[in-house]
């Protein structure tokens, strides 16, 4: 960041706590919970009947539930990427999660580039807020840099508790240490967590205390906490007497697995204590706090039904997730917008809530979601884009590039070639592909989709020279 934006960062900090108590006030203390694979269905507020969400339920009776929103990308370090930047992966080549290689080098199509950490000149979310004053937290699953200039620390965070270059933890209950050999490579990695737990303890409520433990600190001033749970993402361990409860529920109504069920509670009870720390500490009021997920649900795991498909496709079941966002003074209670929204949008909600002006050379892809939140405003139009241009071993994925305008939804797929169009208000379920029908539509939001590509320097797929046919 040049000298001239840190002055100003600089005055403006010193002009809160001291001459203008009114900035003050418009610097809400901001929650962030991201979850890792929980899918769009796996909430009671979502209509799950087998997931109990109490917790999560409240919050969204408190707050507004977006019902169309969306993870930037079907696997998760794109996802958190566009979280931090307030743009589309496609836009910083965090296209791939971490750390990553080529799924399949002898495939019909080249794969496109993608860095392997979070660019420094990316101004954060963190960063932003840093700079106007805040105490910034994070808590739980980094995956944005394969380095250590990549790391929580690097990149605007005071406190970092288990963030590294790691997806999931070899363990969840301590000792979090484990073995992994990165799927594309023949490099194996060996780390641990949390190196200082204590025999039996979850990480889960681990990861809580420690969150819990920075609002008590810094209570007294503007903090960001980011909480980016290692849960419910694989391997699935859970609490025995959690797992037995579900186990005990008949197969034929249990959405998912008995022991991801009892991650997804664990999940719940975390949010609920650290609401719970906000009302003790009378700072719900001067709180935002929003809660999402990185991607769909995992398919071994649980049911992405209504939807179609999971984690690591393009079709909702890979990229809706579950959002809620709740704003003391702002967002009407119980209130649900059908609006279509995603990750990048998060940052310039952030920044509004935190009184700061919007910075449209960082976030270029995301917008303050601040109008919706009371039922009255508009967003303006526009639609949304996905580009994955690789391979992986998801079902249902393919290399492809999508977009969303109103209740229109375009696929191209790079392998396969082909193309997929579907009206989401009338197919949820994505059965029934009206490309054929609607020629002129599918021309245009494929128009339209090129020049998306075009403007943000999309990597595109190219045939691979080392092609062997099976």
């Amino acid at each position: 960041m040049n000298t001239k934006i840190r002055r100003l960062s600089a005055l403006f900090t010193i002009l809160c706590f001291i001459s203008m108590p009114e900035y003050c006030a418009a610097q809400k203390n901001i929650v962030l919970f991201l979850i890792d694979d929980l899918g769009w269905s796996d909430l009671g507020c979502q209509g799950s009947t087998y997931y109990k969400t109490p917790h999560i339920d409240q919050l969204a009776t408190q707050g507004v539930r977006f019902t169309d929103a969306y993870a930037a990308c079907a696997v998760c370090t794109p996802t958190r990427a566009a979280i931090m930047t307030g743009k589309y992966p496609a836009r910083t080549l965090m296209t791939e999660w971490l750390p990553s290689g080529r799924w399949n080098p002898k495939s019909k199509l080249r794969e496109g580039r993608f860095l392997r950490d979070l660019p420094r000149e990316e101004v954060t979310i963190a960063e932003a807020l840093r700079e106007a004053g805040y105490r910034t937290g994070h808590f739980g699953k980094w995956h944005l840099g394969t380095e250590t200039f990549g790391l929580p620390e690097h990149h605007g965070f005071d406190v970092n508790v288990g963030g590294n270059p790691h997806g999931n933890p070899g363990n969840y209950f301590y000792p979090y240490n484990g073995k992994w050999k990165i799927p594309t490579t023949s490099l194996r990695a060996v780390w641990n967590v949390l190196p200082d737990g204590k025999d039996g303890e979850y990480l889960t409520d681990r990861l809580t205390d420690e969150a819990v433990a920075f609002i008590h600190e810094n209570k007294s001033q503007p903090f960001f906490l980011y909480f980016p749970h290692y849960g419910v993402h694989t391997p699935i361990q859970a609490k025995d007497e959690v797992t037995a409860k579900y186990a005990s529920v008949p197969k034929d109504k249990r959405q998912g697995m008995p022991a991801y069920a009892a991650m997804v509670e664990s999940i719940d009870d975390s949010v609920g204590r650290v609401l719970a720390t906000l009302e003790k500490l009378e700072l719900s009021d001067n709180t935002v706090v929003i809660f999402t997920s990185d991607n769909g649900g995992f398919y071994k795991a649980t049911s992405n039904a209504p939807l179609r498909a999971n984690k690591g496709a393009y079709y909702e079941g890979g990229i809706r997730v579950p959002l809620i966002v709740k704003w003391p003074g702002v967002s009407e209670s119980g209130l649900t917008s059908g609006v279509p929204v995603t990750s990048s949008d998060l940052y310039p909600t952030c920044l509004a809530a935190a009184g700061l002006p919007m910075n449209q050379n960082q976030h270029q892809d995301g917008v303050n979601l601040k109008p919706l939140l009371n039922g009255q405003g508009e967003l303006p139009e526009r639609s949304l884009y996905w580009h994955y241009p690789h391979y992986n071993s998801h079902p249902s994925s393919v290399p492809s590039s999508v977009i969303r305008r109103g209740d229109w939804k375009l696929i191209q797929t790079f392998d396969p070639v082909g193309l997929e169009l579907y009206n989401l208000k009338d197919d949820i379920g994505e059965s029934r592909n009206l490309a054929i029908q609607r020629p002129g539509l599918v021309k245009e939001l494929l128009a339209e989709l090129d020049v998306w590509r075009l403007s943000v320097g999309a990597e595109q797929m190219r045939p691979n020279p080392d092609y062997e046919m099976k």
